[in-house]
């Protein structure tokens, strides 16, 4: 006869390997579904194009934050990023920006842009972009810090 303890127990034992392994353990469970998100853009600094800008697209999550792609910006400026990953509830992405336009420190200026959830969408692929626009690194952005371990 199983106990509560063990039952208990079984559940954290369940939550602890999901955390360190989460595609695995909700595979294993049968639970979640796949949804993807795509963003796109252009960043210019002072009117040039901002090459080989770092990007990463993240799930926000509680504790730590998931990486679903990292990319860099082309010889216009322009990317494309996108990722998918399995979830219970709708995903929280968001993309990080990693820059050093107006800026000769050591480490990064990086700002974060939440996408809409209304981008998300299910399957492995992405069914809509969502696009910034074309932003100037040389404004300063909501949240803007610097970041030397990216």
């Amino acid at each position: 006869m199983i106990t509560n303890s063990i039952v208990v127990f079984l559940f954290l034992l369940v939550s602890v390997f999901a955390q360190n392994n989460e595609i695995m353990a909700k595979n294993i469970l049968g639970i979640g579904s796949t949804q993807a998100v795509a963003v796109s853009g252009r960043l210019i600094c002072n009117g040039r194009p901002a090459v080989n800008v770092k990007l990463k697209l993240y799930e926000n999550e509680i504790l730590f934050d998931r990486l679903m792609e990292e990319s860099r910006t082309d010889g216009n400026g322009q990317f494309r990023v996108s990722g998918s990953k399995r979830e219970i509830t709708t995903i929280d992405p968001k993309l990080n920006v990693y820059h050093k336009c107006n800026y000769n420190g050591l480490c990064d200026q990086k700002f974060t842009i939440h996408i809409p959830k209304d981008y998300v969408t299910s399957g492995n692929q992405a069914a809509r972009t969502f696009d910034i626009g074309t932003l100037n690194l040389a404004n300063n952005f909501p949240g803007q810090s610097t970041d030397c371990i990216n």
